[in-house]
């Protein structure tokens, strides 16, 4: 039942986090690309560090021999790879222009869905694992979530959906962690290794998303001294996850 309460309550958290784009309504474009460019840089170093701090030595712990958890850290950059390519699911923490269109709302949201959903999965066969893995876990999704949620919000409000339904449907979307959550949380115990085959794969996921999705959102020409900020934000963000095993 702790499993379960820590869990839920954690995707309550990522489910509120779809609410946030309210909070940025009276920013302007120019000053929230600023702010998303550290708090990018934030999550990337939160996600990096999750995988290579707290996920992968826990895989190679548990996992025996040492391919297999080599293996699985690959395979989740695969599915995640799969999952952007084929199921047009994209992180994005930019707000549409001319110069970067999003892909339409509807397709938007599905996506969003499916990542949501993926999410509640990665938090509850953490929290199965251990707690403080679970726990590490939901804060590197937070970190995440807090960039794309605002992004999201901008790309319904921009596609012409009103500001109470963008924060709705970003609502509901946020719900679908409660599903993968619940997922996995019902299948782990009866799938023989199920939640730490999950370990690996999420560190594969993370250090997919923050590779391939975040940090190229970063490398755009920008002065000297914001560069030098957004390496702190990611160190940052790294910080926070050493911190955490000290914490243990």
């Amino acid at each position: 039942m702790t499993i379960w309460f820590y869990s839920l309550i954690s995707v309550i958290l990522v489910s509120i986090v779809s609410l946030i784009g309210i909070l940025f309504l009276s920013f302007n474009e120019a000053r929230l690309n600023r702010m998303l460019l550290f708090l990018v840089s934030f999550a990337v170093g939160g996600l990096f560090g999750d995988a290579f701090i707290h996920l992968i030595p826990e895989a190679f712990e548990k996992l025996k021999p040492n391919l297999v958890p080599s293996l699985l850290i690959v395979t989740g950059i695969l599915i995640f790879f799969i999952l952007e390519k084929f199921v047009r699911w994209r992180h994005c923490h930019v707000p549409t222009s001319e110069h970067h269109p999003h892909p339409v709302v509807t397709m938007n949201l599905v996506g969003d869905g499916v990542h949501n959903l993926i999410d509640g999965m990665l938090i509850g066969a953490t929290y199965s694992v251990n707690i403080p893995l679970g726990v590490a876990t939901t804060i590197a999704v937070l970190l995440h979530e807090i960039p794309q949620e605002i992004g999201d919000f901008g790309v319904l409000v921009h596609g012409g959906i009103t500001v109470k339904k963008a924060l709705l449907y970003n609502f509901l979307t946020g719900l679908t962690a409660f599903a993968g959550a619940i997922i996995a949380l019902v299948i782990g115990p009866y799938v023989h290794g199920f939640s730490i085959i999950l370990v690996p794969i999420t560190a594969g996921g993370f250090i997919y998303i923050a590779g391939s999705d975040l940090i190229p959102e970063l490398q755009t020409c920008e002065p000297a001294s914001t560069s030098i900020w957004q390496f702190c934000s990611m160190i940052a963000g790294i910080g926070i996850m050493a911190l955490l095993v000290m914490l243990d």
